[in-house]
């Protein structure tokens, strides 16, 4: 099954700038990730025209995040990144006119929107300074992101 990391790794980077004590480049991101410094800029730039981060060009310059971490939810960043489909799971369509494909399908639609309204809400419940404040339990016994350099 494919999974879609990208809400995943999008809070990840939020949470290494949130540490940062200035601008973060998107090399620098990119080596956090393991990935091309195209996919940190273009992720960003989305973020940007919500207003979560900002940028500077030029020697100094680099991503900084533009949002109070209090007030901005798991929700929102989701939101800023398209919405993507929660569930990787869905129905069989092969026999349309099927009268237990239909029941089926039926059932498993309302349990799929059932499953992605709880979790969209907890999503709304959660901020990223309570991430910020995990991460800083979690960093008292042990190395910020092992095997990142």
């Amino acid at each position: 099954m494919i999974r879609d990391s990208k809400l995943s790794g999008v809070l990840h980077v939020l949470l290494h700038m949130a540490e940062a004590d200035g601008p973060v480049t998107s090399e620098t991101l990119a080596k956090m990730m393991q990935t091309n410094p195209v996919v940190i800029r273009r992720i960003l730039a989305g973020l940007r025209e919500q207003g979560y981060v900002n940028s500077e060009k030029g020697h100094g310059g680099g991503w900084q995040l533009s949002c109070d971490l209090n007030t901005v939810t798991l929700h929102d960043i989701y939101v800023a990144l398209g919405s993507p489909a929660i569930l990787a799971i869905g129905n069989r369509t092969e026999s349309p006119g099927c009268l237990v494909e239909e029941a089926v399908n039926t059932v498993m639609n309302q349990a799929f929107r059932d499953a992605e309204a709880l979790l969209l809400a907890r999503f709304s419940e959660v901020t990223l300074a309570e991430l910020s404040r995990y991460l800083h339990q979690r960093l008292q016994n042990a190395d910020f992101c092992r095997g990142h350099d």
